[in-house]
Order: structure tokens, then C-alpha cells, then sequence
């Protein structure tokens, strides 16, 4: 069981079936949610930036300058 960030609807979510960065809706306020930690159970909105967060590691992109020249 988790609670919808949005609207605090509990909605029945299968722990064992879910891994951090899953998409979910609420099926009371139809928020996409994002399943942010396991234990506990937790969801966050689901939002560009949030997603990105997830999937990118957290120093990809500060490495612009490739050939070392400083530009």
C-alpha cells in the first residue's frame, strides 16, 4: 500500500512488484506518480525533472568541456 502524493489517496501497490522509477497513476485524482523509494513504499509526482533524475546519473552532463582545452 502507498499514498498518492497528490491528493493522499492510498492507492494497492504490489511492493514486490514495483522497482524505483516505476510510472503509476492514482486512480482518484489520475496524478502520475513515480515510485521514488521501496522501503517504505513512498511515490512522488511525476514530473520531467524528477524522471530525469532517476534515469541519469548524478554527474552526467558536467563533463562538457571533452577535450580538455577549456572552451
Amino acid at each position: 500500500m502507498a499514498i498518492c502524493s497528490e491528493c493522499g489517496a492510498d492507492i494497492d501497490v504490489d511492493e514486490f512488484d514495483v522497482d524505483r522509477g516505476d510510472q503509476l497513476s492514482c486512480s482518484e485524482c489520475g496524478a502520475n506518480l513515480v515510485v521514488f523509494g521501496l522501503s517504505p513504499l513512498t511515490l512522488e509526482l511525476a514530473d520531467e525533472e524528477a524522471a530525469g533524475d532517476l534515469d541519469e546519473p548524478a554527474d552526467e552532463g558536467e563533463d562538457e568541456d571533452r577535450d580538455g582545452d577549456g572552451d
